[in-house]
């Protein structure tokens, strides 16, 4: 029976700190799921994984880092620094959601993914996080931790290399959303008659 995660809108974390490395948390747990899986378990495994990781990008891009930036001394390079790492992690993402966990190279490319992943999620933990708390008072950081649930009961499940900013996300991220759902809902109605 496969592990059961509380879906991101609904974690129970008041700080947008707390919910984020609860998340981070949860992504490692998910990365550890798909590799422990057996081939029949790991199509479901690996997607919970990728849905988890789009959507705590998105929530990130769309209120996170536009408060680092704002807020943060050094807010830009911190977040500009993160954005790259994002966006590479999302390109082999994508790579991997469209040829699936059967492709030859996956178990090959889930590692290289988990790594820079986890070091995505130590210089966000280190870099952005540690500031977001040191310098958001509590209030603001209840106010990021609602925006960030509220996003992520929209945001795309499915990674989009080249949506790494708020407007960006913002503007397309609805009807992208809609359509990684749509996505999600037809491949799991195929997976259960197959």
């Amino acid at each position: 029976m496969p592990k059961t995660y509380p879906r991101p809108e609904t974690m129970e974390e008041t700080d947008v700190v707390d919910l984020l490395l609860a998340q981070h948390a949860m992504i490692r747990d998910m990365f550890d799921d798909v590799e422990k899986a057996s081939p029949g378990e790991r199509p479901e495994a690996f997607q919970r994984l990728v849905r988890l990781l789009a959507v705590h990008e998105t929530v990130e891009e769309e209120i996170v880092h536009p408060y680092a930036r704002l807020k943060l001394e050094g807010g830009d390079a911190v977040v500009d620094d993160r954005l790259a790492e994002e966006r590479e992690a999302k390109e082999l993402l994508t790579r991997m959601d469209q040829a699936g966990p059967d492709d030859p190279q996956f178990m090959t490319n889930l590692l290289a993914l988990r790594a820079a992943v986890e070091a995505h999620a130590r210089s966000e933990e280190r870099y952005e996080f540690q500031k977001l708390r040191a310098h958001a008072s509590d209030a603001e950081r209840r106010a990021m931790a609602a925006g960030v649930k509220a996003a992520a009961a929209m945001a795309p499940t499915h990674p989009h290399a080249g949506v790494e900013s708020a407007t960006k996300n913002l503007l397309l991220g609805t009807p992208v959303a809609m359509m990684d759902r749509v996505r999600d809902v037809i491949r799991q109605t195929m997976g259960k008659k197959g």
